[in-house]
Parts: C-alpha cells; structure tokens; sequence
C-alpha cells in the first residue's frame, strides 16, 4: 500500500534502489476507519492490489463484519472509500512476509504514517496485527481491540492480521475482532 510513484520491477536487482511502488493506498479526508498492515505483500505488489492474495481473509472479513455490503474483490478496493474505509500501511517496503520486519523498520516509517495520518485526519486507525503499534507506541503489552491513546489524531485499535499465514484467528474469531470496530461507527 503505497503511494503513486514510479513502479519497480520486482525481477530487476537494482529495485531495491528504486522507490517501491505498484499498490495505491486508498485514502481521502475524513474516512470513519483506515485499515493499516504491516507492509504490503510481494504478491500484492505483483498484482497490483491491496490484499490480493487468495488465502488473505482481509475483504471477507470486512464483508462479515458489515463494512461493505457485498464482498469486494481485491480489485476493487477503491470501493472501500464508498463506505468509509481506506487503506495504508506502517511500512512501505514488501516482504514475502511480515517477519522479515523487524522494529527498526516500524520507528522509521512511524513519521511518515504519523504525516499521512494528521493530514488524511480519519477518525479510526485499524493496525493489522500488534508488531506495528507495539514498536510505535513503545509498548510490548498491546492488547486488541480499542488502545487508550490516540495516534496522529486517530482513535487507535488493533485488530488481528487477516493474512493467510495467521491461522491462530479463525474467520469467525477476526469477523468477531473486525465487528467490534465497525458496531462503534
């Protein structure tokens, strides 16, 4: 989930020196929630799209939880901004997987989803997964759900990573999650 600049192919050794590009985030001003991974993933990169991947629950789970009214297709992820809802991420850089993140990774993108968060000013931050937040606030004791501070303005919760490779959630169990976010709008 990154901005619009020049894509690099991810074939090419030199991209790592490029800007990464290939997915948009999907955000304007004054969004009711603002779901925010940790780093996109190459496949999504390669495919264009936020979430693509077959085994991400990520739009089923919005669909079950009552954010769109129909089940959204990763290519049609603008749509979420027809019902309030956009998409970021704390770190720019893909990875085959989120693993390969380490802390540093989330302090040094933290300013700049600060920045992107004070100006797009969206009422509810949504972390996909802890990692994130927890090197951002300095906690190691995250809980999900609602956090008691704020981040750039924006009510903070944490909802459990729809990613394939996160199977300690069942679909019902993040659907649950997911809701509790989407009954406070």
């Amino acid at each position: 989930m990154q901005d619009d600049a020049a894509s690099a192919d991810l074939d090419d050794p030199d991209a790592s020196t490029m800007p990464k590009a290939g997915l948009s985030e999907i955000l304007v001003p004054g969004l009711s929630a603002v779901f925010c991974g940790l780093n996109p993933a190459l496949s999504a990169v390669r495919d264009g799209h936020n979430f693509s991947n077959p085994s991400n629950r990520f739009w089923r789970v919005l669909h079950l939880a009552g954010f769109t009214p129909r089940l959204l297709r990763a290519d049609e992820e603008r749509e979420l901004l027809q019902y309030g809802c956009g998409l970021t991420s704390a770190v720019s850089r893909p990875t085959k997987s989120a693993s390969e993140l380490k802390r540093q990774d989330y302090l040094s993108a933290a300013p700049i989803l600060e920045n992107k968060i004070r100006k797009f000013a969206p009422a509810n931050l949504a972390f996909l997964g802890k990692a994130a937040y927890a090197a951002i606030s300095l906690r190691a004791d995250v809980e999900w759900g609602r956090q008691p501070e704020k981040f750039a303005g924006a009510a903070v919760w944490l909802l459990p990573n729809p990613s394939g490779l996160n199977r300690a959630f069942t679909l019902t169990t993040l659907t649950e999650h997911y809701l509790e976010l989407r009954l406070t709008l």
